[in-house]
């Protein structure tokens, strides 16, 4: 632990680094209460993450608290287990949990439901829109213990009187980032105001910018903070890559970097709504399945979409950012940014949906050229390595294919029962066909069932043939035409 002396008036006195941990601890050794292990253990956790083992003493002890925490790193728990532990079954509002979108609201709720397995006397409600209001109402008249809503519901049920903050013990700011970044900065100062100053917050943010440091000055008392990014082995593993990719053929190359790493499930990001629905019409057109989730769906599409994604019958998820970022689903393989998003907080959040529960990720983005000093920045300012990618050939995507279909053939002829296809094989060679062209023959169906294949007019020219090109180009007239375009070949050649 390092002592933080108080810079900036942020009132921050402790910053636990989590890098320092080196054996994990058990729910039990920290200090958890045996009904709510019962119910962690139900559901299948032994040992604390990083950031539970550090935030839970600290909360179950009273003290506020600043998180900087991915999501995908067990922060949910890492505040619903002491809220549950420290919550009473008194019929009054005793923790309010602020969410930026109604997803990620319904799925901390029903974590929390689950660490309440064994405490019936305790309920959650959700507050969030898109919901009918009369549901919410119906729910609230139950008197929950707990809220879980995003800041404009909520401000709606107080405005009405039908949400009361003065008797508010526990307050929960989750992904307080991208809530800020959404424009919920007044209601969340509106409604942090309401609550009563003898409370319990907690905050938890991927990111530390101004806003979010100026809303922990303001509401939070002497808090403690705990850093679950510090440290190489606290990082999620995933591999970052980019490709030189002309828009046309990005839905090709998502499909060929999809069959090269056999990526069962993935996020493709668009910073266009129009551009959702499209992409997943080609998608669909070209043997993927997939789904698109953005603002114009209500929520019974959405919930529709994310339980089809959830049960893997959606190979390929094309979102927006606003409807991406509650997504929470532990099995996507890789996340693809179709373009690069307009700010850079926006791509650690999409890269951030791969990689979790402890599992690795890749995540691709497709730029042009003018947008590597983009990249540069966001490496710098986050301390990431992006790497360059070529976008696979042809013959290594079909040589690939075609050794797995040869070991799949293999295991078959290992294990199988066969003899009763030995006839068939038989009728085949009594025709004049030889053994080895009827498996050649075989094989060839199998490469073919590959859902239509792939666009062979698509091109794609390798990152050092594209830097090559860059370095070589020339204007006609053997001067620059503009400033503009001196100062990019200028950019261009120091990359």
């Amino acid at each position: 632990m390092t002592v933080c002396l108080d810079y900036r008036n942020l009132r921050i006195r402790h910053i636990i680094h989590l890098s320092t941990t080196t054996e994990k601890k058990t729910f039990a050794e920290l200090g958890v209460s045996h009904t709510t292990l019962q119910a962690i253990t139900d559901m299948g956790f032994r040992e604390a993450s990083p950031v539970q083992e550090k935030a839970i003493p600290i909360l179950l002890e009273g003290h506020d608290l600043i998180g900087q925490a991915q999501t995908g790193t067990g922060k949910t728990a890492a505040f619903a287990i002491p809220v549950v532990e420290r919550i009473s079954n008194d019929k009054r509002l005793q923790a309010m949990v602020l969410c930026p979108t109604r997803e990620l609201a319904m799925q901390v709720a029903d974590e929390i439901r689950k660490i309440l397995k064994y405490k019936k006397d305790i309920l959650v409600a959700t507050v969030y829109g898109g919901q009918k209001i009369g549901m919410q109402f119906r729910d609230l008249k139950l008197k929950p213990q707990i809220i879980v809503g995003t800041p404009g519901r909520v401000m709606d049920h107080m405005r009405r009187k039908t949400i009361k903050m003065n008797t508010v013990q526990f307050f929960v700011l989750d992904e307080a980032d991208e809530m800020l970044a959404q424009g919920f900065r007044e209601d969340i100062e509106l409604i942090l105001t309401d609550a009563p100053k003898e409370r319990q917050t907690i905050l938890f943010s991927a990111t530390m910018s101004k806003e979010v440091m100026a809303i922990t000055s303001r509401f939070l008392n002497n808090p403690q903070r705990v850093d679950v990014l510090a440290g190489e082995g606290n990082k999620p593993k995933i591999e970052q890559y980019f490709a030189i990719v002309p828009e046309k053929n990005r839905v090709e190359a998502v499909i060929r970097l999809m069959d090269f790493y056999e990526i069962k499930t993935a996020l493709v990001f668009s910073n266009m709504r129009s551009q959702v629905d499209g992409l997943t019409a080609q998608f669909n057109d070209r043997g993927f399945s997939a789904e698109g989730i953005h603002g114009d769906l209500n929520q019974a599409q959405r919930d529709k979409v994310m339980a089809r994604l959830r049960t893997g019958n959606v190979r390929l998820l094309v979102a927006t950012d606003v409807a991406g970022r509650g997504i929470d689903i532990s099995h996507i393989d890789a996340v693809f940014n179709f373009d690069l998003p307009r700010d850079i907080e926006s791509y650690i959040h999409r890269v951030g949906r791969t990689g979790r529960a402890g599992k690795s990720g890749r995540a691709f983005a497709f730029v042009r050229a003018t947008e590597l000093g983009k990249l540069k920045r966001l490496e710098k300012a986050h301390g990431i390595r992006v790497t360059a990618h070529d976008i696979p050939a042809l013959e290594a995507l079909v040589g690939k294919r075609t050794a797995v279909v040869l070991q799949d053939l293999a295991n078959v002829a290992k294990k199988a029962n066969l003899e009763k296809l030995y006839p068939d094989v038989q009728e085949l060679v009594e025709q004049g066909i030889s053994a080895t062209d009827i498996a050649a023959a075989a094989i060839k169906i199998l490469l073919g069932k590959d859902g239509g294949g792939y666009d062979t007019k698509a091109h794609f020219t390798s990152f050092k043939e594209e830097l090559k090109s860059l370095q070589q180009a020339k204007p006609k007239s053997g001067n620059y035409k503009s400033g503009k375009n001196r100062n990019r070949f200028n950019r261009r050649q120091r990359k």
